[in-house]
């Protein structure tokens, strides 16, 4: 029960936080953890069903380590993409402001150089 209040406190965010104090209020009343996360639907499926089976199973924290294994291996699949969809676009933009500057430093020098030669 502390360690649900401890987790809504620092979840970041509202909707999440009283989702959770609900499934605390719930959990008191005599529930099981998995129908109030069901029921409040914010929760993805495959977590309200993992939960259910680690209270079934009185492996909770196996259950909780494999979902955060999961989500931890998504994220980094996720950041993994996306900086290989942004390193073309970000070469580009070094690409032309490197040639930017390049033509900024030596167009003066050519004007110069046919201003004193014609």
């Amino acid at each position: 029960m502390d360690g649900l209040e401890i987790v809504a406190k620092t979840a970041g965010n509202k909707v999440i936080e009283e989702a959770i104090f609900g499934v605390r209020q719930a959990i008191s009343e005599g529930k099981t953890m998995a129908d109030p996360l069901q029921a409040c639907g914010i929760f993805p499926p495959m977590v309200v069903q993992m939960i259910a089976v680690g209270e079934a199973t009185g492996a909770m924290d196996a259950m909780l380590n494999k979902i955060a294994d999961f989500y931890d291996d998504e994220v980094d699949d996720a950041v993994s993409a996306m900086t290989a969809m942004m390193e073309p676009m970000l070469m580009v933009f070094l690409g032309t402001t490197v040639g930017g500057l390049v033509v900024a430093m030596y167009l003066p020098i050519f004007k110069l150089a046919g201003a004193v030669g014609g």
